[in-house]
């Protein structure tokens, strides 16, 4: 059964040291709230951002738990113990995931998931070469919903200096995208446009994104979530291509038929099911 973090196309970041933004991000329209731990808090705020996020988790609705992940800090830093200690009751009573940067380990995330209460669902962000390597390894975790890529903090690590159409990063996105589909999860989420402002910018990443086969993108701003949620859901036509190969697919009894001059085989009704599942409701 799949869930919300499965099906979500945006995944939209925001301070956990800013509650008073936790509703405004769940209103923005994104599949997926993140409430971040990591990067978005100085480390002298992190406790406090903590025992905040705990607080306004308690006067969430069900539905918006679901809809919620929390980005922890990574495995061996100050704050990781105690970060899984606090959520474990909060994934218990269905919120939605757990973000875990760096990840490079399967054994971090069996760990993670046990202190957790072994039921979590968890989502490893490939940042690092190590994490690239692992991606296999990674995405065949059964607690793992789908991978996401860190893409500045992997350029950061092989010290690269990519252009704005990034054609440097296409074999690990090709990468990251295979390894999902090797495992049978959902397909990975991409990572930010920095410019905010630059609705065309966000629009094209987007686009790149699909093209790789991405099946969501991380958002820093409410902004950007109408464009990518645009982008990445199925086109009009594309949705009543799939109805007429399912409709049909059904009335021959799986037998391959030829639709609009093209042949329409196992394969191809897999795809335009999932087509159509990428259009059902997540909220």
């Amino acid at each position: 059964m799949t869930s919300v973090l499965d099906r979500a196309r945006s995944f939209l970041f925001v301070p956990a040291s800013r509650p008073e933004r936790f509703a405004k991000a769940l209103d923005s329209g994104a599949g997926c709230v993140i409430v971040d731990l990591e990067d978005a808090v100085p480390p002298d705020r992190k406790d406090e951002a903590l025992d905040q996020l705990v607080e306004q988790l308690a006067r969430f609705a069900d539905k918006d738990l679901a809809r919620t992940m929390v980005r922890i800090n990574a495995c061996g830093s100050a704050w990781h113990d105690r970060e899984v200690r606090s959520l474990r009751r909060w994934v218990e009573r269905g919120l939605g995931g757990v973000m875990l940067p760096k990840a490079e380990a399967p054994a971090a995330l069996h760990a993670l998931n046990a202190a957790l209460g072994g039921q979590a669902r968890l989502v490893p962000l490939v940042e690092s070469l190590a994490g690239l390597d692992a991606a296999d390894l990674l995405a065949r975790v059964p607690q793992v919903s789908r991978l996401a890529f860190g893409h500045l903090d992997f350029q950061l690590d092989l010290g690269m200096r990519c252009g704005p159409e990034e054609p440097e990063l296409a074999p690990v996105r090709f990468a990251l995208v295979a390894a999902s589909r090797r495992a049978g999860i959902a397909a990975p989420v991409d990572g930010v446009t920095l410019d905010t402002s630059d609705a065309v910018r966000t629009s094209a990443d987007a686009h790149r994104s699909r093209s790789f086969g991405f099946g969501a993108k991380l958002c820093i701003h409410p902004s950007q979530v109408s464009a990518v949620e645009r982008v990445l859901a199925p086109t009009p036509e594309e949705l009543e291509w799939a109805r007429q190969v399912v409709a049909e697919a059904k009335a021959r009894n799986g037998e391959a038929f030829s639709l609009h001059g093209k042949m329409v085989d196992l394969p191809v009704l897999r795809l335009a099911q999932g087509t159509l599942l990428q259009n059902e409701s997540i909220r």
